[in-house]
């Protein structure tokens, strides 16, 4: 009784499984005097065979062997060869056996005091269907030296031998071999004995199961709480959340101390100390919005003592692709925040913008009336007889200068939307050069070259000229932004069937395929605040369809944008009163 309790105390405390096997074998030789104890288990796709022994040299031995599968799909913890001690081990874990054989207990263990010279006999029992076999057996042992007889018989160099079956639960079978160098070890009592020690055995294997899964289920539980804390620290960034979320994961795995973490995440990493790629390697990916962003991954930095039909749990699994959906969520809460704190910026310049359309327009207003005066009154000048002939020069300039500020008005009052809608006759190449008048110097500032390819024979359109104004300003100011270092920007022009095509094109920084995805929401931009609204590509594809027309955007990391606005030439009816924002 006291073995037992010992036996169950040690399952009760959580060891791992070769430490529980190493301390139980130690009892059970110490209790019973023998030479070496062998436990063969299966624990879900692990099948294993343990043995302790007394001899230094030999110490313990962990082996992984496939054990046989049953017609009722249960594991029996027999090895696929049809060596006289599997067959042994087979007839005990089956319970084929007659109990009046003097090998066997009435509870179908299998023992015998002398494997040397006793089990020939018993051969004869157990192996009718191999007489040929079994003879050939008997005179190899026969003329057999006692070193050579210890490698003929089923124990090996084990003279003593008592092969036990017990239960773990209702599907897992296990046989304990208890083992002496020395003949007549034990007596049939004492077997009887060892088969109930193996039926306690049998509960302390399933005792240690229940508590190592539930260590594991606590440890994962203490890392999705640790993550769940480190959530809810205020004024923290997003790269010190991920960093102190990798130093979570390694205490909730298995082997905490040859276990390393690292997160990916947008090319950023965030690793344990230690760190480094091996074959023992798990993983989950992070979806953000349905695209692919990093990877949570959990590594073996040293061979584990023990493995199964693979290094990891299935509740680790399960734990990282846990890890892997917070980490996304996070992701998506910080850039939601982000998203909301970017909208109200812009949504204030854009207010700024038209506090700002409105004071234009009003400054075009009052300069309007005293530039007619000017002119006209420059005009009358000119129409004198009697004036100097520098006199009529400076005159001539006064007129040149008040033409050139009433355009430069003009082009005000339809930048601060003043001037009506309406759609007219239109040659979109004369849009082109009236939307390079004011961008051209601009662009020849910051070292960009701009080139023209307009068609000669374009056809007109029906269109309204302010707005396709606006398309070009917007497209090639998204141009300029994009060219920092200069670059060439090239406005073309041509016509297709009953369409004509502007196409802007730039060599400037391009697009990623995020950004490709969202170019034409409102509000979104990947400039400051100060540098843009993400209202500009949306008004434009407002226009274009309002137009009946239709976008094409191409664009890749460093190799430039090509925007292609296909126009019918016969446009839409006139819709009174449109006025897009």
């Amino acid at each position: 009784m006291r073995l037992s309790r010992e036996i169950l105390h040690c399952a009760n405390r959580g060891l791992p499984r070769m430490d529980f096997l190493r301390e139980v074998s130690t009892m059970l030789m110490d209790a019973s005097g023998c030479d070496a104890i062998e436990v063969r288990l299966n624990d879900g796709d692990l099948h294993y065979r343990w043995e302790a022994t007394r001899r230094p040299e030999s110490g313990t031995q962990f082996e992984l062997v496939r054990w046989t599968v049953g017609d009722d799909g249960r594991v029996i913890p027999v090895s696929r060869d049809d060596s006289d001690l599997e067959r042994i081990c087979r007839n005990v874990a089956g319970q084929q056996f007659d109990s009046a054989m003097s090998f066997f207990t009435r509870s179908g263990s299998f023992w015998t005091g002398d494997a040397w010279q006793s089990l020939p006999v018993g051969m004869d029992v157990l192996s009718r269907r191999h007489p040929d076999r079994r003879r050939t057996r008997a005179n190899k042992l026969a003329h057999a030296t006692p070193a050579d007889a210890g490698r003929l018989c089923v124990g090996g160099h084990y003279r003593s031998l008592a092969v036990i079956r017990f239960f773990v639960d209702e599907k897992t079978i296990g046989l304990l071999h208890v083992k002496c160098e020395q003949p007549n070890n034990f007596t049939e009592r004492e077997v009887e004995f060892y088969e109930g020690i193996a039926q306690t055995l049998g509960l302390a294997v399933a005792d240690r199961r229940a508590e190592a899964a539930l260590h594991e289920r606590v440890k994962e539980l203490t890392c999705l709480y640790g993550i769940a804390r480190v959530i809810e620290k205020a004024g923290i960034s997003l790269d010190e959340i991920l960093q102190q979320i990798v130093e979570l994961l390694p205490p909730a795995w298995q082997c905490p101390e040859i276990t390393a973490g690292r997160i990916i995440l947008d090319g950023n990493s965030y690793v344990t100390s230690g760190f480094q790629e091996s074959r023992h390697r798990q993983s989950a990916e992070v979806i953000v919005g349905g695209r692919r962003r990093g990877v949570v991954e959990v590594v073996y930095v040293e061979e584990r003592p023990e493995l199964a039909a693979g290094p990891f749990l299935v509740e680790e699994e399960k734990l990282i692709d846990a890890v892997a959906r917070e980490v996304a969520q996070i992701v998506e809460r910080r850039e939601a925040e982000k998203d909301k704190a970017r909208l109200q910026q812009q949504l204030i310049h854009a207010d700024r913008l038209a506090t700002i359309g409105q004071l234009a327009a009003g400054v075009a207003h009052e300069l309007n009336e005293p530039l007619g005066s000017i002119l006209g009154f420059a005009q009358l000048i000119q129409k004198s007889l009697e004036i100097p002939k520098q006199a009529e020069q400076d005159v001539q300039k006064i007129i040149k200068a008040s033409l050139y500020t009433r355009e430069v008005i003009k082009k005000l009052m339809v930048f601060a939307r003043q001037m009506p809608p309406k759609k007219t006759q239109v040659n979109l190449n004369q849009v082109v050069e009236e939307g390079l008048y004011f961008l051209e110097a601009r662009c020849t500032k910051g070292g960009i070259n701009v080139i023209r390819e307009l068609a000669a024979d374009l056809p007109e359109m029906t269109a309204d000229p302010a707005h396709l104004n606006q398309v070009l300003v917007n497209l090639v100011v998204n141009a300029v932004q994009a060219m920092p270092d200069g670059g060439t920007l090239t406005v073309r022009t041509t016509a297709s069937d009953s369409s004509v095509l502007l196409i802007v094109e730039d060599t400037g920084i391009g697009m990623s395929e995020e950004t490709l995805e969202k170019a034409f929401l409102p509000f979104f931009t990947t400039k400051d605040v100060n540098e843009g609204t993400g209202l500009g590509l949306a008004v434009v594809h407002g226009i274009i369809t309002s137009h009946g027309g239709s976008i094409d955007l191409e664009s890749g990391l460093g190799q430039g944008t090509r925007f292609e606005i296909r126009l019918p030439v016969i446009g839409p009816e006139e819709t009174q009163g449109t006025d897009l924002e």
